[in-house]
């Protein structure tokens, strides 16, 4: 029966939780369609299941049987372990047995193995050469068990005493000279994590995830009461569980400390609480055991090896300098007894009474009394915590009183069961061949030989050890005791140990030591002693690429051999024998020398990514490469172009991006999942397809002339730049990954703290990554330090700095009392605008609270645009700039701001009827007013509010009565129209004017928040039904065009008594169609210049290595030649693609420009020597160059003859009437 080529797959039954399958539909279809002479299955017969992730059906439907009855299989397969009933004799079995370590509780089922002369294969066993697993579920452990105390994290809130409720209880005199009112200490938080569900509860990982993100932007926006912050999370081990559960918590606004700062951080906290009642972000700690344990000899530090070798000599320090700072602490490390305790019951009983603000424990690793000591029980998916309060020792299962919520579910992945059994079918369904036609183990390979734990009824004999461990008092035995040879590493010798190796686990501390110091090694004979007395004998492989290393493995492995006289051990029983070889150096050579094809791979598939993939897949094409040519001072069709991957977690994304775009493919990725991740940046695969399509078509050429071809032509396509545009949580995950692989990175988010920690190990890896790199943040960094140096170079002082920039609806767009549309969620947008502020006016320094910022907001005109009706909001925090442009010491006024439309102008009403054949009868409506009155009626309150509970009948116009204190009763026949409501919104005093109050009414009923319609269930607070409304009403339609706009102002003063200069620069750009598809102005300036900077990376043509902002000379002066300005390439591209609208500086206030068009800077992009630049502006018909050396000039486009300016542009008409309105 033993290898028949049948695998049977148990049905899950030792917990009702377990959902997960070791092989899905998918898996299984490959295996048997493929036929039994390539896979070695011939039949699957699928014990049913009702409660398997997975329906029988999918099973049947690929070709599997379904039946109870598995005795015709020779291999069984399943997650847990089986009843002992359903071992049948000679069969294989593979699952994840935990009997290597001869743990008691399943010797019983080891027992039944043996007795029925069957064969076992153990999951945890199967290793690669380096000795990590093959098949594991750990990163799903770390994941679902964030996200559940996530969940409890909320639930607990609730229910939390204030942290000085400890002090409180043992210092009376202490806590009445706080300022804290005492009937606070007794309440409850609400926080965002009360809306997070079990991981279970999600239909998907992906789901999970954006639930997450979705309390990360809460957090972000409105913040964490400051009673319970700084929040620090603590994560133990650097392996894959720890991994799992850092890539959720990564999801939230996050800052990762060093464990050295955690008592800094919490006095910096306490200083900030006192001026802010929120804190936006929640803190990282991640420990290993340098962190946790100090020498007990005070002359020596921490050695690794010396603390795997001899735990004994150290102790524990993780409760005196970690968990005192410590609000959740996630458990991700493996323990045994023989090292000190994580946090003992005694020491958390202490902590506590000083104070101590841990909320949570998640113990993913489920050591139960273990490293955790108090944590003295598993919990259950349908109950996964309990509440141990340590002032009074006791364990409850509720979340109300005081203590500390624990979780320690053992069967975690199972929570993802979907992805986890996919992901772990991935990898089983490549063994499943061989365990299933193979009778002799010795056939099998070396990784699948060494999880063979029992064959025909006898343990095999890297597992004879097994009986002396049963009679042994202690069970841990390391993971890596049937270990696995090594990658061949350069220097390489052999060690003999023989002593009690097995029963007083000195292999454990052996094997230790060798990995702590960055070893390999390879089990080259195991020899288990027959009885107690005997010794056991072991040769080993050990290996390093650094002599030094081995050295050193070596030395350590000597002190295990010659224990002290003073360690306090029984010599007899705990030395070991050691003997070593000679070195040996292995000559290890580099890899192919394969010629590799450019790629850039794009993560993240929104509207910004089509101009970048369009962008960078041109490359190679003839008129690209003529312009990029100029630019880059090489040859780019030599590269044979660009291959462009765009990456999404929903494919179907990422292939509406790639549509109609040569050299561009599709590929899904989910980036929290780093495996991927580093697959997906690291790949290098060849596109054989269309080549192979071509020959075989070809029928004039042979197979010779196809397989010579392929090896001598075609080159690996090879990612050497990434671009990511997802959202700036995600970026560091992307950071980190490219710096371990050592590709370059471009994104278009600000560049933050966690991304500047980044800074020197990027340097150390040799790559760059360049943030910030769109158009705000991006171009606008790029013109304000060209115009800032120029003033410099000529001696000038900055006296003033002001940028405005905005996102706006282009004219015949902004068709509503707002003049204003979304392109993206609402949400976002209207937190942003509730933002505090900071700027500095003619050396005074401006506060804006963020509840006032809309009305903050003050008129604004451009010189060169009069016909804009605009207004600006202050855009977060100016004074930063001062310090990144350089002149925070110089300048006076320094401020940046967001731009808005005014409202409806009269000129502004006369250009939308000349140009566009518009009318509208709306008068003047500011947005910033409307906005924030809008705020005071309550509209953006995230409160939930009573009449929105579940189970009630609520229309708009009833909430809106609500929100206007309009008798309830009379809601329904109420005539809310546009003066009764605006007369509402100005008797209750939320608007100073009545104009004000109009332009409200206009917006509220232009919404439809009076209508009778009933509000959907999802909408629990006002701020979810406006941003519903406005999503709905807002947006653009498939025709419509949007407007960006980036105005720089500065006022530069010289010391010799050269009068004062002003110098402007304008960006106006709009959004345009395209075979019937709309490219947003946004996109187009935010995605090319991200593609470009990726250009520049792959001609090496930025060549600092580190972090970076666009504010470096190399990325945006020219210096000694043309080719290193990203700005310049920018204003290229726009020309050979036709996309720019218009961009131009203009200088010292003089009046040259009144009747042009398109204005450029000329020192930098028309200096005599630019002879190519000249020629590409001479091809588009323009009439005249000016050009000189040592001053700026203008061009001069003439609008009859440019092909951009004819009658029928629209642009044309605008910017001609805005010329006569000027002059």
């Amino acid at each position: 029966m033993l290898g028949n080529g049948v695998v049977g797959i148990l049905s899950e039954s030792v917990n009702k939780w377990e959902r997960r399958a070791p092989l899905t539909p998918a898996h299984c279809a490959r295996l048997l369609h493929s036929g039994r002479d390539k896979t070695g299955v011939a039949r699957i017969i699928v014990q049913p299941s009702t409660k398997r992730i997975h329906h029988d059906i999918q099973y049947e439907d690929v070709g599997c049987e379904i039946s109870e009855d598995l005795s015709e299989c020779g291999l069984i397969v399943g997650v847990k372990q089986p009843k002992l009933e359903m071992v049948f004799p000679d069969r294989a079995y593979a699952f994840f047995s935990h009997t290597h370590k001869a743990q008691k509780e399943n010797m019983p089922l080891l027992d039944k193995i043996l007795a029925e002369r069957a064969t076992l294969y153990d999951y945890e066993l199967i290793v690669r050469d380096n000795g990590k697993r093959l098949i594991a579920f750990g990163k799903y452990a770390g994941r679902a068990g964030t996200i559940d105390i996530l969940h409890g994290l909320g639930q607990r809130m609730l229910h939390l005493l204030h942290p000085l409720v400890f002090l409180y209880i043992f210092s009376l005199e202490f806590i009445s000279c706080l300022d804290v009112d005492k009937g606070y200490l007794s309440l409850g938080y609400s926080t965002p994590f009360l809306s997070l569900g079990q991981s279970y509860m999600y239909s998907s990982l992906a789901a999970a995830k954006a639930a997450i993100i979705t309390v990360g932007e809460e957090i972000a926006t409105f913040g964490l009461p400051a009673g319970i912050c700084p929040l620090v999370f603590i994560f133990t081990g650097s392996g894959n569980v720890s991994l799992g559960a850092q890539d959720i918590f990564k999801l939230l606004p996050h800052v990762f400390i060093d464990s050295s700062r955690l008592p800094e951080l919490f006095n910096n906290a306490r200083e900030c609480t006192r001026t802010s009642k929120k804190v936006f972000q929640v803190y990282g700690c991640v420990v290993t055991s340098e962190n946790m344990v100090e020498h007990r000899d005070p002359t020596k530090g921490f050695d690794k090896a010396d603390y795997y070798a001899h735990p004994e000599h150290y102790n524990s320090i993780f409760h005196e300098r970690v968990a005192p700072y410590a609000s959740v602490i996630v458990n991700c490390m493996y323990w045994e007894k023989r090292f000190p305790r994580l946090l003992s019951t005694q020491q958390l009983q202490d902590l506590t009474r000083n104070g101590c603000p841990l909320v949570g424990v998640a113990d993913i690793s489920c050591d139960i009394g273990g490293s955790l000591e108090f944590v003295n029980q598993t919990t259950h998916i349908d109950s996964p915590f309990f509440r141990y309060d340590p002032l009074n020792d006791t364990y409850h299962q509720d979340m109300e009183g005081s203590g500390v919520v624990c979780s320690a579910v053992d069967i975690l992945p199972t929570e993802f069961a979907k992805e986890s059994s996919n992901h772990f079918g991935d990898k089983l369904s490549g063994f499943i061949g061989n365990l299933a036609s193979t009778s002799d183990i010795t056939n099998l390979p070396s990784h699948l030989r060494r999880a063979c734990i029992v064959h025909k009824g006898a343990l095999t004999s890297l597992y004879e050890y097994i009986p002396r461990m049963r009679s042994s008092d202690s069970e841990d035995v390391s993971d890596n005791l049937p270990n696995s040879h090594p990658n061949k590493k350069k220097y390489n010798l052999l060690v003999s140990l023989s002593g009690h190796l097995f029963d007083k686990f000195l292999i454990n501390e052996a094997l230790d030591i060798i990995e702590a110091a960055g070893g390999s090694f390879h089990s080259v004979k195991c020899q288990v002693g027959q009885n107690t007395d005997a010794l056991s004998y072991s040769e080993l492989e050990v290996g390093a690429d650094d002599r030094a290393i081995l050295d050193q493995i070596i030395d350590s492995l000597t002190s295990l051999a010659n224990p002290s006289e003073n360690d306090g051990q029984s010599k007899e029983n705990n030395r070991i024998s050691l003997k070593v070889g000679k070195i040996q150096e292995n000559d290890i050579k580099n890899g192919s020398d394969t010629k590799a094809k450019s790629a850039v791979l794009i993560i993240g598939a929104g509207r910004v990514c089509r101009p970048a993939a369009e962008l960078l897949a041109s490359i190679g094409s003839t008129s690209s490469g003529q312009w990029l040519r100029t630019c880059l001072e090489t040859d780019i069709e030599e590269q044979n172009g660009v291959q462009v991957l765009v990456a999404s977690l929903y494919l179907k994304d990422a292939e509406e991006i790639t549509e109609g775009i040569p050299n561009a493919e599709a590929i899904q990725l989910d980036v929290t999942d780093s495996e991927s991740l580093c697959k997906c940046i690291a790949q290098r695969t060849t596109l054989l397809m269309p080549i192979v399509a071509l020959f075989l078509w070809n029928d004039t050429l042979d197979y010779g002339t196809l397989i010579t071809f392929l090896f001598n032509e075609i080159g690996l396509v090879q990612v050497q730049v990434v671009i990511s545009l997802l959202p700036a949580s995600c970026h560091v995950v992307v950071a980190n990954a490219c710096i371990e692989l050592k590709k370059h990175l471009v994104t278009a988010s600000y560049v933050d703290d966690s991304m500047l920690t980044l800074d020197e190990k990027a340097r150390n890896a040799g790559i760059t990554i360049l943030g910030e790199m769109g158009l705000d943040p991006g171009i606008d960094h790029m013109m304000a330090m060209k115009m800032i140096n120029q003033a410099h170079v000529r001696k000038g002082r900055i006296k003033s700095f002001i940028s405005h920039c905005g996102g706006l609806p282009s004219p015949a767009a902004a068709n509503n009392p707002l003049a204003y549309k979304f392109s993206w969620s609402p949400a976002g947008a209207i937190r942003a605008g509730r933002n505090p502020a900071i700027y500095r006016s003619h050396g005074e320094t401006v506060h804006v609270d963020g509840d006032s910022l809309y009305d903050s907001a003050v008129r604004l005109r451009m010189p060169d645009l009069p016909a804009f009706a605009l207004e600006c909001l202050p855009n977060r925090n100016s004074l930063v700039y001062g310090d990144l442009y350089g002149i925070g010491r110089e300048a006076s006024t320094i401020f940046r701001g967001t731009l808005r439309y005014e409202g409806m102008t009269l000129i502004w009403l006369l250009i939308r009827f000349i140009c566009f054949n518009l009318l509208s009868t709306n008068a003047c409506i500011g947005f910033g007013e409307i906005m924030g009155t809008l705020g005071r009626i309550g509209l953006f309150s995230t409160e939930a509010h009573p009449i929105l509970e579940h189970g009630k009948s609520r229309t708009f116009r009833r909430f809106l009565c609500e929100l206007l204190k309009i008798d309830s009763q009379n809601a329904d026949e109420a005539l809310l129209g546009e003066k009764y409501i605006s007369e509402r919104i100005f008797s209750l005093g939320h608007c100073k004017e009545q104009g004000t109050a109009v332009k409200a009414a206009k917006t509220i009923i232009f919404l439809g928040l009076h209508e009778q319609t009933e509000i959907p269930g999802s909408c629990q607070s006002a701020f979810a039904v406006t941003c519903l409304r406005m999503e709905e009403r807002l947006a653009y339609s498939s025709t419509e065009q949007d407007m960006v706009l980036l105005y720089h102002e500065v006022e530069v003063e010289f010391p010799d008594g050269r009068p004062t200069e002003n110098h402007r620069a304008t960006l106006l750009e709009f959004g345009e169609t395209k075979n019937g598809k709309m490219t947003t102005a946004m996109a187009l300036t935010v995605g090319v210049p991200a593609a470009i900077a990726a250009l520049l990376l792959l001609e090496n043509k930025i060549k600092t290595r580190g972090v970076l902002r666009p504010i470096e000379p190399e990325v945006y002066v020219p210096g000694n030649c043309f080719s290193q300005n990203l700005f310049q390439l920018l204003v290229l591209y726009s020309l050979h693609t036709g996309n720019i609208g218009s961009l131009w500086h203009q200088v010292g206030g003089e009046d040259r420009m009144k009747s042009i068009f398109f204005f450029l800077e000329i020192s930098d992009l028309l200096s005599c020597t630019d002879s190519g630049f000249k020629q590409e502006f001479q091809n588009q018909n323009q009439t005249t160059i000016c050009s000189s050396c040592n001053r700026n000039c203008t061009v001069y486009l003439n609008k009859q003859r440019h092909p951009w300016l004819s009658d029928g542009n629209r642009i044309t008409k605008y910017i001609y009437l805005t010329e006569a309105l000027a002059l």
